[in-house]
């Protein structure tokens, strides 16, 4: 078991450990009191896992309801938020009681933005089942939903109560969804630490997956506590965001998985920033050959006029800018402004040949 506490606006602890699961309740339990917990998840997951978790909440002395939510990215919109809203007023659910996210990384957030907002705020359980939620959207309280102009445009900051999280989910899991995961924790690695990249160079049999839950959740904490609400440091967290949240849009959000779009983002910006020369020849060549190794793609078809397009809505605008991630070296990054008119030149000089 690893444990790792969180000192934001509300305190929480982060409990790594196998089995977790099956056992939520008397944790719940020891952190809160409330008399209805309402879990919310999707298709897929609640066919694997809600009847434990359920279970285990019962046991505990919980009076427990379900919404359950067709899976996929395509789900996260206000619809969905308006039928949760509807199911917690259904069942009563007051100020005093609790919403567990059972899930990956859209559950969570849509039932952040729930938690956030209902009755203007109550308490939420993040128990992540998929390796993105598990190393990254789990922790650090940004809530949200999907609208056409863009990804999670309507949000909030809203802190967990408390995030258990347990790799033995992971075993159920596509095995594209692993590779969607392990986008993120190569991101962890090109931001904050060159030692974690190197240790993703041995592949996917070799690595201990609860270590690497443990140190991208580590590096999230200590920028969190910095920096809550992305005035800051926190951006650094959307190294490769803004052109992978352009091309899931540009989709549709069907072709690509986050992941996949992040990917592509990553390695397409540090190619701009190369020859823009901001990042050192070379990065673009390492974080291609890490996506590679980990089976997720590393270009996409759409144009760089498509893609600044999309882009223009992105939610990490300043004004008439983006914030654009830009790697210093592997391991080291730093945030550079680019008009919004210029994106698409900055980006196209990364399809130069």
């Amino acid at each position: 078991m690893k444990k790792l506490k969180v000192n934001t606006g509300r305190k929480y602890e982060i409990i790594i450990d196998r089995g977790i699961i099956d056992h939520c309740g008397e944790y719940i339990k020891k952190i809160s009191s409330p008399t209805r917990v309402t879990v919310i998840t999707d298709s897929n997951v609640h066919a694997l896992y809600s009847q434990n978790v359920i279970a285990s909440l019962k046991q505990s002395g919980f009076i427990v309801s379900e919404f359950v939510f067709k899976a996929g990215e395509t789900s996260k919109n206000f619809k969905t938020i308006e039928a949760i809203y509807n199911h917690l007023a259904d069942n009563d659910i007051t100020r005093k009681d609790m919403i567990l996210a059972l899930g990956g990384g859209v559950t969570g957030d849509m039932a952040g933005f729930a938690a956030a907002t209902y009755l203007r705020g109550i308490e939420f359980i993040q128990i992540p089942t998929s390796l993105l939620a598990q190393v990254d959207s789990s922790v650090g309280g940004k809530t949200g939903y999907d609208i056409k102009q863009g990804k999670n445009l309507i949000g909030a900051f809203w802190q967990p109560s408390l995030v258990l999280i347990d790799p033995n989910t992971l075993r159920t899991l596509p095995e594209r969804f692993i590779h969607d995961g392990m986008a993120e924790v190569i991101k962890y690695g090109c931001i904050k630490s060159v030692v974690l990249f190197r240790m993703l160079k041995k592949g996917m049999e070799t690595l201990d997956i609860e270590n690497i839950i443990y140190k991208c959740v580590s590096i999230k904490r200590d920028i969190v506590q910095r920096d809550e609400t992305e005035a800051g440091e926190r951006k650094l967290l959307n190294f490769g965001h803004t052109i992978g949240h352009a091309l899931e849009k540009i989709y549709e959000y069907k072709k690509l998985s986050h992941g996949e779009a992040v990917a592509i983002g990553m390695v397409m910006i540090t190619k701009a920033s190369e020859r823009e020369g901001f990042s050192p020849k070379g990065t673009a060549a390492k974080i291609e050959e890490m996506c590679k190794l980990y089976n997720l793609p590393v270009f996409d078809e759409s144009t760089p006029r498509d893609i600044a397009f999309a882009s223009q809505s992105d939610k990490k605008s300043s004004g008439s800018d983006l914030d654009i991630v830009i790697l210093k070296a592997i391991g080291e990054a730093g945030i550079k402004k680019v008009n919004k008119r210029m994106f698409q030149q900055y980006i196209d000089v990364a399809e130069e040949s």
